[in-house]
């Protein structure tokens, strides 16, 4: 940077032409300003400086006298150096006497010392037979070999000594024994992997044909992890962790020990003597070895995995196959070069299916427990009104039961995805299938478990209680409502699934609507159930009465006060699982329609007043009565009633449904029988008492009133004298009865 003159902090600072260009430059008090912060800057210099002239002060005295001392320190020293250079010259001087004397006996004391190393040899040699057979007979075969290998430099060197011939013939007979001796130990069964290795490392040594020594120990090495095999095999008292202990500790370590030492020996050096590929083949020979004895422990592990699933502590389990995971991928680290094929994690996938099966049918038969528990309860009720407050607590107790099952199971097969495990299923594509079967084979598949056993209590051939199908069908509902939801939710928060975006996976409206399905079927099956009951009750009725021979008719007859209490007591049933549709508590009708001729229906045939739904048989005199035309013409314009059709998911529904299976029987056996004069009006006086009661239960009373009205047609049809009798009469007997 260019120096400039104006700059106060500038070496070449010109205060002339500073105070020239400032009295040019500036107003007046800008040039007194400008004093000022010179005054005051030169202030706080002088200031600065007085301030860090103190803080050195004893800095400058401690080195003047720093400085002094060393001046006395140095007149000492110098002394001391001149006293030192004296006593070395005196040092120097009888060393090169020392030397002069020794001069003429030091070739001579390197030739003696020459003669004691080569008297040392010799001596070593001479006792080199007795000493091999004696480390021997000690089994210290290390030593003796590596002796002898000594030996044999020595031998090199001076062999063509006669002397020295027959040392070296009883050294390599010793040896040839050791030799031989040493083979037969490798061949040995029993062997441990540790021994095997110093065995080889030694006959390698004693120049034993490589590839035949490398082939001989993998056969001596599979047999002894053979017998590991076959020890763990036996060992079926221990728990998993103290199995897969016993595996780690005694065969993978021998087998690492194996791997590790025949690698050193044979792949990682080079054999001149052998083929240029031996490397290559030793190292085939020991992947296929290692695979080979892995796939026999895994083996092994997967079929005790296998036999404790569903006996055993999960937890444990994986506690276990974490360390063995552990251990496998430490060994693969080891091998170098080496590939292990087989690892934990198929066993461990292997191991999660297995215990979706045993969680499966574990499952089912909780399950099927319930439904035998709910059976019992309902035949042990004491009575139809008791049944139906206990049917909720059956539904609860059985779905709660059923989902708490469910979630319980999911919870305990989380533990195969927990963090902290070695090993991750959800990062192979067979362990991601085994995350979505456990949605699809146990979740979905247990649902639809559900809905097909509940589906079968409904079918024609089973002998179910009415009251069980009522329950079945409710439970499903609920399943359908809330408990489908719930499930598939859970499992798909708990695991991590997408099923909103699979194509494979099933969806929640699907198995909603199976239940729903079912929940309708068995419902059908329970009216239809009921309406059979009171239709045997009617058809007996009809079917085992002499109606040709008649008493004028004095009262109801007691099956049709029977039918009615027995629809009182479904009503009851159903009224306490859904939803009634009156304006009581208790699901009964107590005011009737607007009908004013309801008392009167079937038989005022002149009376003036409109009803809701009027018999058209009251439009034509006794006379027409008999024309075969007048039903034709009513049927012609009357709407086809449906029977056997399904109900609806309410208390009306279901009663209307069973009323009108009851009655349409009650009308197929009218049709079959004959009538006498006072047969028909005993079948008025019946119609007319089922039509004073069961408008309570339905909603629609047309519906009932139509098939009364075609019952009594059919009876008129089918009497001999259609003669009807006085409406005060029948409403007399009927409100008597």
């Amino acid at each position: 940077m260019a120096e400039h003159p104006f700059d106060m902090d500038s070496s070449s600072f010109d205060a002339e032409k500073y105070l020239e260009r400032l009295l040019k430059d500036c107003s007046l008090k800008q040039i007194m300003d400008t004093e000022a912060a010179v005054v005051k800057d030169t202030q706080t210099l002088h200031s600065d400086m007085q301030t860090l002239v103190y803080e050195n002060y004893n800095k400058f005295i401690s080195a003047t006298d720093t400085i002094r001392r060393m001046k006395d320190d140095f007149k000492q020293m110098e002394t001391d150096v001149n006293l030192l250079m004296t006593k070395m010259q005196s040092i120097t001087t009888f060393s090169e006497q020392i030397t002069g004397t020794l001069q003429g006996t030091r070739s001579q004391l390197c030739r003696l010392s020459e003669k004691h190393s080569l008297l040392k040899r010799l001596q070593f040699l001479s006792t080199l037979p007795a000493k091999l057979k004696s480390l021997i007979e000690e089994q210290n075969y290390a030593q003796a070999v590596q002796d002898y290998l000594h030996a044999q430099k020595v031998f090199a060197q001076y062999g063509r000594q006669p002397s020295f011939d027959g040392i070296q013939r009883d050294c390599d007979a010793i040896m040839a024994d050791l030799k031989e001796r040493l083979r037969k130990d490798f061949q040995r069964a029993g062997n441990t992997a540790q021994s095997l290795t110093e065995i080889g490392e030694l006959l390698l040594q004693l120049d034993e044909k490589t590839s035949d020594l490398a082939s001989e120990m993998l056969t001596c090495a599979g047999k002894r992890l053979h017998e590991q095999i076959v020890m763990l095999q036996d060992q079926t008292e221990r728990d998993m962790l103290e199995f897969v202990d016993m595996g780690i500790d005694g065969f993978l370590n021998d087998l690492a020990l194996v791997v590790t030492s025949y690698f050193d020996m044979f792949v990682a050096k080079h054999y001149e003597q052998e083929r240029d590929d031996f490397q290559e083949n030793a190292l085939q020979e020991l992947n296929i070895f290692l695979n080979a004895n892995i796939d026999k422990y895994l083996t092994l592990v997967q079929d005790r995995v296998e036999s404790d699933i569903g006996y055993g502590d999960t937890q444990v389990m994986l506690r276990a196959l974490d360390r063995l995971h552990r251990r496998l991928q430490a060994m693969r680290n080891i091998c170098r070069g080496l590939e292990v094929q087989r690892n934990t994690v198929s066993i461990i996938i292997g191991a999660a299916h297995q215990l979706c099966d045993a969680h499966a049918k574990n499952l089912k038969d909780h399950f099927a427990d319930s439904l035998s528990a709910v059976r019992l309860s309902l035949v042990s009720a004491k009575s139809d009104a008791a049944t139906g407050l206990n049917l909720s607590d059956l539904i609860s107790n059985l779905y709660v039961a059923m989902v708490e099952k469910i979630k319980g199971v999911l919870q305990d097969l989380l533990i195969f995805l927990r963090t902290d495990w070695s090993f991750n299923i959800k990062a192979e594509h067979k362990g991601a299938l085994c995350v979505e079967g456990i949605r699809e084979n146990l979740l979905i598949g247990f649902l639809r478990h559900i809905a097909k056993v509940m589906c079968g209590f409904g079918e024609a051939s089973s002998s179910s209680p009415p009251n069980l199908l009522l329950v079945l069908s409710k439970t499903c509902l609920e399943l359908e409502q809330q408990g489908v939801h719930i499930l598939i939710a859970l499992v798909d928060d708990l695991y991590e699934i997408d099923s909103e975006n699979s194509a494979t996976l099933t969806h929640e409206t699907e198995i909603c609507a199976e239940m729903r399905e079912t929940a309708q079927a068995l419902l059908d099956a329970y009216v239809r159930l009921q309406g059979t009951n009171i239709s045997q009750m009617l058809r007996k009725s009809v079917e085992t009465r002499d109606w040709l021979n008649c008493l004028e008719p004095r009262s109801v007859r007691a099956v049709m006060k029977r039918v009615v209490e027995e629809l009182g007591s479904i009503e009851t049933v159903v009224a306490s699982l859904y939803e009634a549709t009156s304006n009581t508590a208790t699901g009964f009708r107590t005011t009737a329609s607007s009908d004013s001729s309801r008392k009167t229906y079937f038989s005022n045939f002149a009376s003036t007043s409109k009803p809701q739904y009027r018999s058209n048989w009251s439009n034509y005199t006794p006379s027409q009565l008999e024309s075969s035309y007048v039903s034709n013409i009513h049927r012609l314009f009357s709407e086809r009633v449906e029977i056997f059709t399904s109900v609806e998911f309410t208390k009306a529904s279901i009663v209307m449904g069973i009323i009108k299976i009851g009655l349409k029987t009650l009308l197929e056996c009218v049709r079959l029988r004959t009538f006498s004069k006072y047969g028909l009006q005993q079948i008025q006086v019946d119609a007319h008492y089922l039509q004073m009661n069961l408008w309570r239960f339905v909603s629609d009373e047309n519906l009932v009133n139509f098939l009364l009205d075609e019952i009594l047609g059919s009876a008129v049809q089918r009497c001999l004298e259609s003669v009807l009798m006085e409406p005060n009469a029948v409403e007399i007997i009927c409100e008597r009865g």
